[in-house]
């Protein structure tokens, strides 16, 4: 069988032994979903949310892109957010880089990658920011590991920035944000311990009244 075709005959075991377990398993899920995470996190193939998080379908939104970057001019990232965050109100936002990253290492490598160069310039700006800070660690695996830390902590600094992430953070006070790293090689999960509330209260520049 063609690796195309296993696809189908994958997904037709997968229906049958989900309903043997729950019949009402996806008229249940068809319904609605109330997602308590958010999950911002890179395309890599070898990072998949729910395993790493141990969630289950429903448990949370997924938005995923080259090196999880949430540009300020992302009209895809940013509708995600604003969707979360006002529609289905979410409750944690999650940043999550993981070691190894592709497109951090990319960014760095000073190669032509075509359109992509675009992409990669939000994360060769983050490095030009934080140059001393990196450059001063001799071990180029140390330093990617850092800049895999700095760009998650950057897109933090980026959510922080929307009125509407704003709003929800210090007034409604139903959101709280998160920066994580993934280790591919242990399969591990660190928070990063970002100070959010502060590095929101000095980019708290929106007039927000509390809503009643």
């Amino acid at each position: 069988m063609a690796l195309y075709d296993e696809v189908f005959a994958n997904n037709k075991k997968w229906v049958e032994e989900q309903t043997k377990q729950n019949p009402k398993y996806f008229t249940d899920m068809a319904l609605s979903q109330s997602p308590d995470f958010l999950y911002i996190g890179c395309s890599d193939s070898r990072v998949q949310p729910e395993n790493i998080m141990g969630v289950k379908p429903g448990e949370v939104f997924i938005h995923r892109n080259i090196a999880n970057l949430v540009p300020n001019n992302d009209i895809n990232s940013l509708s995600v957010l604003q969707y979360a965050v006002e529609h289905l109100k979410v409750k944690h936002i999650i940043v999550c880089g993981h070691y190894g990253c592709g497109g951090v290492k990319a960014a760095v490598a000073h190669d032509d990658y075509g359109y992509m160069n675009t992409w990669l310039r939000n994360i060769q700006d983050i490095y030009r920011m934080h140059k001393s800070e990196l450059e001063i660690l001799e071990d180029e695996d140390t330093r990617h590991r850092k800049l895999v830390e700095i760009t998650v902590r950057e897109q933090c600094l980026n959510i922080m920035k929307l009125s509407f992430v704003q709003q929800k953070y210090f007034f409604d006070k139903t959101i709280k944000i998160h920066g994580w790293v993934y280790d591919l090689e242990n399969g591990s999960l660190t928070d990063l311990k970002i100070d959010v509330d502060q590095m929101g209260r000095d980019l708290a520049i929106y007039r927000i009244e509390t809503k009643h």
